[in-house]
């Protein structure tokens, strides 16, 4: 008999559980968008700017927008390193 409560407890507790969440940060936009609500938060990442997103979230509700700490870029930066002065040959 304790098996078969057991049993009914683990199920009951497996069926009730919540299902989790998929990742909230998209990784191909920069900017993201958290708007504040009653029943919690939620975060939009698809803002391209911190302009385009400050315009999305001033409609006048409860938002703010951050850095995406999960944004890849596709391309680092590349930055040319200055050429070193050509030298003459020393003479003796």
């Amino acid at each position: 008999m304790r098996i078969a409560a057991f049993a009914i407890v683990t199920i009951a507790t497996i069926l009730t559980a919540a299902p989790a969440r998929a990742q909230t940060y998209d990784p191909k936009y920069p900017v993201c968008l958290e708007v504040y609500g009653e029943d919690g938060s939620v975060v939009e990442c698809g803002f391209t700017s911190l302009a385009q997103c400050t315009q999305a979230a001033s409609g006048g509700r409860s938002a703010m927008c951050f850095a995406n700490p999960y944004f890849t870029s596709a391309a680092a930066p590349v930055v040319p390193r200055p050429e070193a002065p050509a030298r003459s040959p020393t003479r003796r």
